[in-house]
């Protein structure tokens, strides 16, 4: 017999979902690069890059529907987010403040 893969048609719907999302994302910022980070039980955080700097995220319940939804969506992936990719970056006086509040005593986060 032969071995056929079950297709789960939640995570499906998920995965176009997300993959969506992350579409929308890229032609609002000019084109989108991306990293997936492994959140343990709670899945899988897309980390998203726009060409323009302006950065976001996606959580998906798994990595696998992470993996999906990045496929389908067709942006380029990274290992890590470091080097070129994290320069990409842009971060106005708002993270800079949340930062320095963190850190330095500044506005609380909530």
């Amino acid at each position: 017999m032969a071995d056929t893969q079950q297709v789960d048609p939640k995570a499906e719907r998920k995965a176009a979902r997300l993959a969506k999302q992350i579409s929308s994302f890229s032609k609002a910022h000019g084109g989108a690069e991306g990293q997936l980070a492994y959140l343990g039980e709670r899945g899988a955080r897309i980390v998203l890059v726009g060409e323009d700097g302006n950065w976001g995220d996606l959580v998906a319940p798994s990595y696998e529907i992470a993996e999906k939804a990045v496929e389908k969506s067709g942006i380029t992936t990274h290992e890590s987010f470091d080097g070129e990719f994290a320069a990409k970056v842009t971060t106005g006086r708002y993270e800079w403040t949340r930062m320095a509040g963190i850190q330095l005593g500044g506005p609380k986060n909530n």
